[in-house]
């Protein structure tokens, strides 16, 4: 009987064994496999930070490069320097971002994206307008050098075409260096006549003051391709040697140039057609001209737009 009641007890105690061992076979298992999905996290963490660190290092250096390419064209690059300044500041908090989204991140990554597409086509359209001008500017230094040809050797208009030749310098520069004045009118060939009360035209820019009862400027304005067809203000102001504005009781008025006002001789609306046209104005002054030098200066559309003279005897 006692026999028995060991057998039973020992069939006990081996029962509680096998539980206790299957029990810590059980939390065993559960932990190594909690482990291993942290690892797994961890991994995956590490793997999206370091993509989005190599992701952030590209556009960074996209970035330099839209810059450098922005400066040397003459561009603003203000935009892209604040957006450059904002990645890295991003790329800072990614360093210590312990809430880190792939999400967010990549969300600000696609928006940089977007931005360096649009540069690309900003710098494509910037890249065209530097090639017009440089065109504009080879054909302008080209009829510089045929107007030096045709008036080597002619003394009378030496004055009048040193004056051209400075504005072709001046326009030149002004052409290089600003955009913005890629749709300025021109007046090349600026030449004064001297039209007596009989009708009779003289030409040469020397004259005496018996003969000039009126005054016919002629002057060319070249094809622009990006201007507008329309009728163009031009604008005509006679100086004589004193620098003091010529005009004529009620013809004259003042415009803006410079920021600053000043006074103009005569003012006549032009039909622009863009195709090289010749342009001819008239102006009488009503009194005799005071022998001495006299200059010419037109403007029109707030630029100035050419030179001339002529001298009185």
């Amino acid at each position: 009987m006692e026999s028995n009641n060991n057998q039973g007890i020992f069939k006990i105690a081996i029962g509680v064994l096998i539980g206790v061992v299957a029990l810590l076979s059980y939390l065993f298992m559960g932990a190594r496999n909690e482990t291993f999905e942290l690892q797994k996290s961890l991994t995956t963490k590490v793997e999206e930070l370091s993509s989005t660190q190599i992701k952030l290092d590209s556009i960074s250096r996209a970035l330099d490069t839209k810059i450098t390419e922005v400066k040397q064209l003459g561009g603003n690059i203000k935009e892209l320097e604040n957006v450059k300044a904002q990645l890295e500041d991003d790329k800072k908090k990614l360093k210590s971002d312990f809430n880190f989204s792939v999400a967010k991140y990549d969300a600000k990554i696609k928006e940089y994206e977007n931005f360096l597409v649009v540069k690309d086509d900003d710098i494509r359209k910037l890249k065209e307008e530097n090639g017009t001008l440089l065109a504009r500017t080879k054909t302008l230094e080209e009829e510089k050098q045929q107007v030096i040809t045709e008036n080597t050797g002619l003394k009378t208009e030496k004055e009048g075409l040193t004056q051209t030749v400075a504005s072709y310098t001046a326009q030149n520069d002004d052409l290089k260096r600003k955009v913005t004045l890629a749709t300025a009118m021109k007046a090349i060939n600026v030449q004064v006549a001297a039209v007596a009360s009989n009708g009779k035209l003289r030409e040469g820019g020397l004259y005496k003051s018996s003969k000039v009862d009126r005054l016919k400027i002629s002057f060319i304005m070249p094809s622009n391709p990006v201007a507008e067809k329309n009728t163009k203000d031009i604008f005509v102001r006679i100086l004589d040697q004193n620098g003091a504005v010529v005009s004529e009781d009620g013809k004259g008025g003042t415009l803006q140039f410079d920021g600053k006002e000043v006074g103009y001789s005569v003012k006549q609306g032009i039909p622009f057609e863009n195709n090289d046209q010749k342009v001819d104005i008239l102006y009488g002054k009503g009194s005799a001209y005071k022998a001495g030098k006299y200059s010419i200066e037109l403007y029109s559309e707030g630029f100035k737009i050419g030179n001339g003279a002529f001298e009185v005897k």
